[in-house]
């Protein structure tokens, strides 16, 4: 008695001291300052790693395709929908009945058993006696059923699936946003390519107009205040121009960030003919309808009001009775047993009688959810409808603003051309010059820049009708290929009735 006390105690004695090891609080240490640096160096190798490099030109399509498939925010999309496409499979996995094998080994200090004892008198009736070893070896086999837990994982596979086609339609419309980003940056960029140069030029000569001028009046060459005036509208020129130059480079890093392209790298655009805008579809009320059917939106609703469906049908299965079928096969290497396997099966049925009181809460719950997922679906369709029909109107009026840009820099050309006929040497003269030629920078600046404003007017209603920019399937995933497909879908879309045809827009 003494030894199973002692050990008793020892045994109680190390469970307490783990108790209390598990209970302190662990700090865990500072991360390493080299562990650190590694990690971001691995993350910027992530970044811009494994592409392919720039070998020429890069055009409209292959800056779309670029920024498709480096993108970090398209690659998380299409991880999280390969991570819902694998808990789908789980969830369909749930569906299978249980199967579980089973193998142990037990032991105890001393034999188990008994004794027996009369109930009236409480005289002992039986020597004590065991039917066990005291050491021996198990095993089981067994299979169980249950109608609620197929009921439940059917319908939670089904909402595995609608999360499927939703990361799909989440993937969709990152895809959608990323050619509308790059829409709007990539003729942006291509202008900044063009008059950069030029701009650069005319920022050099002003300044050394502004220091002659200066001299000008150091020397006393002219009167005062027609040398202030001339010195003030250098600095106006220069302050214009300025403030131009860094919108261009602001527009060339941006298109650089959309492609994934290391910070500092130089874009090389193809600079060919711009195209002309396209000429809007009259038809605004057909434009409606295909951005009601096509807008990621729309759909992932409706996939989200048959998860929360699907939600409802499995609190009604919970309230109904449930059926479990079970089957097995057990092995006891006990010698004291008269028969060391054996089969057993079972059926049992089961209800709580509490859930008749949820009955009237998961009804009501259901019309609830069933009018606020209309309503939701109201409202998105609204905000689309409005969304395109005002995109329409701007895209409209983004191309009248093109082509009064285009009559400004007509102007200002001619003015150009003309005080370069008339230049002399005299500072007046050379003043005049500056601001011919740098009202005809601004006048080609505000032309592209009501070009890009244009062709992302038409990015946003594009994207507010919802169509996709790549098939299905492609052939291959390199840069050349997804840029000949996306080119392939988005004119496939014009010819199918969305546009009525081309404008022209003159350089």
């Amino acid at each position: 008695m003494g030894k199973t006390r002692q050990r008793w105690l020892s045994v109680t004695i190390a469970a307490t001291l783990t108790s209390a090891a598990g209970c302190s609080t662990i700090m865990p240490p500072p991360p390493d300052p080299d562990t650190l640096r590694k990690t971001l160096a691995e993350d910027q190798g992530r970044m811009y790693g494994a592409q392919e490099p720039v070998t020429a030109p890069i055009t409209f399509y292959d800056a779309v395709a670029r920024a498709l498939k480096y993108n970090l925010d398209y690659r998380l999309k299409l991880m999280e929908s390969a991570l819902a496409r694998n808990l789908r499979d789980v969830s369909n996995n749930e569906m299978l009945p249980q199967l579980v094998a089973s193998a142990g080994y037990g032991g105890r200090s001393n034999d188990s058993g008994g004794t027996s004892i009369g109930i009236e008198d409480r005289q002992v009736s039986l020597r004590p006696s065991t039917s066990e070893e005291r050491y021996h070896r198990v095993g089981a086999l067994g299979f169980s059923w249950s109608v609620l837990d197929f009921g439940v994982a059917y319908y939670r596979a089904q909402q595995k699936s609608d999360e499927v086609a939703m990361a799909e339609e989440r993937r969709r419309k990152v895809a959608q946003n990323v050619l509308q980003d790059v829409r709007n940056a990539y003729w942006r960029a291509i202008a900044a390519q063009q008059l950069q140069p030029q701009v650069d030029q005319l920022l050099e000569r002003t300044r050394r107009a502004l220091a002659s001028a200066r001299e000008a009046e150091t020397r006393g060459l002219l009167p005062r205040m027609e040398i202030l005036s001339y010195q003030r509208a250098l600095l106006d020129s220069i302050y214009l121009l300025s403030v131009r130059r860094q919108d261009l480079e602001f527009a060339q890093a941006e298109l650089a960030a959309l492609m994934s392209l290391p910070p500092g790298s130089r874009l090389w655009l193809a600079d060919a003919a711009q195209p002309g805008l396209p000429q809007l579809n009259d038809d605004v009320a057909k434009l409606e309808q295909l951005s009601l059917e096509n807008r990621p939106e729309v759909r992932e609703d409706w996939y989200q009001k048959r998860i929360d469906l699907n939600d409802i049908r499995i609190a009604k299965a919970h309230l109904w009775p449930n059926i479990g079928v079970t089957a097995g096969y057990d092995y006891d290497d006990n010698k004291y047993l008269y028969n060391s396997d054996w089969t057993s099966t079972g059926v049992q049925v089961s209800l709580n009688l509490f859930n008749f009181l949820k009955w009237p809460d998961v009804y009501a719950a259901q019309d609830t959810q069933t009018a606020l997922a209309d309503t939701r679906r109201v409202a998105l369709s609204m905000a689309i409808l409005t969304q395109t029909r005002v995109g329409a109107i701007r895209y409209q009026l983004a191309r009248q603003e093109v082509e009064f840009a285009d009559e400004s820099l007509r102007v200002d050309r001619s003015l150009r051309d003309y005080a370069r006929a008339a230049k002399t040497t005299s500072l007046g003269t050379e003043l005049e010059m500056i601001r011919a030629e740098g009202r005809y920078l601004l006048s080609r600046y505000e032309r592209e820049a009501a070009y890009s404003s244009a062709q992302a007017a038409w990015g946003r209603l594009y994207n507010s009708i919802g169509l996709d920019i790549l098939p299905d399937t492609i052939a291959s995933h390199d840069i050349a290929t997804i840029a000949k497909e996306i080119e392939a879908t988005l004119t496939r879309q014009e010819q199918q009735g969305l546009l009525a045809g081309s404008g022209n827009v003159a350089r």
